[in-house]
């Protein structure tokens, strides 16, 4: 069968076939280009995710690192305020020490001067505390500092002596020797 197309039919026909062509050629372009643009698009999403996660195990690292310096930051503190106490307290002992030599040399130049040849000697919990030149003198000033009257005991000769941190007030009688 024959079919009778005029002229105008057929390049309108002619015509939306190429454009149809050319319209095909767009379409393909246009799908290549979008699965371009998907295929780079999941290439960034996988790249962003890998940043993303090193970005995290960098920063715990940072966190940790943090946490030591801070923690190794406190020690060091806690540390020097110790050594700054030790000193405190040593320089306190220093000074207390030569307070008490400085004394006993004022105490026994006094006893020598007075032409004594036996000192009694009061030390509470051990430290030196004063020289006098009687056991009345030690012992009323122990009461001064607030030890109670009439709890004093005599040491016999020869007996061991208990140790001097034991005992709060002691009064221990020194002979004292002319130097040439």
């Amino acid at each position: 069968m024959f079919r009778i197309v005029r002229t105008t039919t057929l390049r309108t026909l002619t015509a939306d076939r190429d454009a149809l062509g050319h319209a095909r050629g767009e379409a393909e372009t246009a799908t290549d280009s979008a699965i371009r643009a998907e295929t780079a698009a999941e290439v960034l999403a996988d790249q962003l995710r890998r940043a993303k996660r090193e970005a995290d195990e960098e920063f715990e690292g940072m966190r940790a690192i943090l946490k030591q310096a801070a923690a190794e930051r406190d020690e060091a503190r806690d540390e020097r305020d110790a050594a700054r106490k030790e000193v405190e307290e040593a320089r306190a002992q220093v000074l207390l020490d030569a307070e008490d030599r400085v004394a006993l040399r004022v105490l026994l130049r006094t006893a020598r001067r007075q032409d004594a040849t036996r000192v009694h000697v009061l030390f509470h919990r051990g430290r030196f505390h004063s020289v006098h030149t009687t056991v009345e003198g030690a012992e009323a000033a122990a009461e001064a500092e607030g030890a109670p009257r009439g709890g004093w005991t005599a040491h016999a000769p020869g007996e061991a002596l208990p140790p001097a941190s034991e005992v709060v007030w002691r009064v221990q009688p020194l002979t004292l020797q002319q130097q040439p």
